[in-house]
């Protein structure tokens, strides 16, 4: 069996032989209501009518026939193989929900499989292509999240690990952006603590992120706002040590130089701690 992560150019390949060697056939013999029984034919003929359905972008007739092939032969190696590529045409279909249940079962019948971590990649990927605009529910967000994870744990070693590790990064990242927009949101209505609860998230649990040095900018203009002057100055400490290069901090410095005030480091907040941990490296 061909490998699965190559799917796009086997199946290509393999369907512009089926279309030489008889899918036409199908065609006049009919399948379904209307034509010969689909029961007539074997697994192996209905399998490639999935595939030949495939070559012609129509991933819902896919799906269906590989999913009569583990109907009609629930135990030949071909309802394997059927199960894995009805997950895939289902994605190809953007039917996520089928998709993710056909990649479940793969996983569940057959665990130890070499395409046990593809099927558990298209699952992932069934939550990640969901993740769109910012703005919207971002449960699908923390389930791909989830579902990334176990890839690149049970997987590390797979072809697919590294594509997940990516996604991860880029999908946690969009978790980090709808904090700030939220936060944003407040301040922009003066509502200081509701921002700098939101910012402080980022800050605490997106580090990494793209967001970190805005949030760290924000709090700055959140701070100095409620007269929080120790805290805005932290703020600005941390930003000057981690992204001094950034129009963040430069944004950050001139208001707080314009309070007559400076970058610099209090103890007695949480940002002393972030000061701790993102600098020094002191964890504990």
């Amino acid at each position: 069996m061909a490998k699965v992560g190559s799917r796009g150019m086997w199946i290509g390949a393999v369907c512009a032989g089926l279309l030489l060697a008889g899918c036409d056939v199908f065609e006049r013999q009919g399948v379904g209501p209307g034509g010969q029984a689909i029961e007539s034919f074997t697994a192996e003929q209905i399998f490639e009518r999935g595939e030949y359905e495939l070559s012609t972008n129509d991933s819902e007739s896919a799906a269906f026939y590989f999913g009569e092939v583990e109907r009609l032969y629930p135990y030949s190696d071909w309802a394997k193989r059927a199960l894995i590529m009805q997950a895939y045409a289902y994605h190809q279909d953007k039917d996520y929900e089928n998709a993710r249940s056909s990649a479940q079962r793969f996983i569940d019948f057959y665990p130890a499989d070499d395409d046990a971590a593809y099927a558990q990649y298209l699952l992932a990927l069934s939550y990640y292509d969901q993740i769109e605009l910012v703005g919207r529910d971002q449960g699908l967000t923390f389930q791909a999240l989830q579902s990334l994870r176990t890839v690149i744990e049970r997987y590390p070693d797979s072809e697919y690990a590294r594509s997940s590790i990516l996604k991860f990064d880029l999908a946690f990242d969009h978790l980090a952006g709808k904090e700030m927009e939220i936060g944003r949101y407040y301040l922009k209505r003066d509502h200081f603590t509701a921002a700098i609860n939101r910012f402080r998230v980022v800050v605490e649990d997106f580090q990494t992120t793209t967001h970190t040095a805005e949030a760290l900018h924000r709090l700055v203009e959140a701070y100095l706002s409620l007269g929080l002057t120790e805290e805005a100055q932290t703020a600005g400490a941390v930003l000057g040590f981690n992204y001094q290069s950034t129009d963040w901090y430069e944004d950050s410095f001139k208001l707080l130089t314009g309070q007559g005030l400076e970058p610099r480091v209090f103890d007695n907040n949480w940002l002393g701690a972030v000061y701790r941990q993102m600098v020094k490296g002191e964890w504990l």
